[in-house]
């Protein structure tokens, strides 16, 4: 049995109404799921996180960072 953890619940999380802590019969399985999660996360949520698969020997976790502000005010000056 192999578990997919999301590290911190975010508010964007909680409000998401995605599984925590959800169980697979198969690390594939695990992966594909936890792979899949972390794109819809950074895709869908507010933006003030980015999410990444981790593995270790506990199984698959979700981290959960701060997003790097690039500091460009987006006027196409700063390249």
């Amino acid at each position: 049995m192999f578990t997919v953890t999301v590290e911190k619940e975010c508010g964007c999380f909680r409000k998401s109404g995605i599984e925590n802590n959800k169980k697979f019969e198969s690390k594939d399985d695990a992966l594909i799921a936890a792979m899949n999660m972390a794109k819809e996360m950074n895709l869908e949520f507010c933006q003030k996180h980015e999410f990444d698969v981790v593995e270790s020997d506990a199984g698959l976790s979700i981290k959960v960072d701060e997003r790097a502000k690039s500091g460009c005010c987006g006027g196409g000056h700063c390249s």
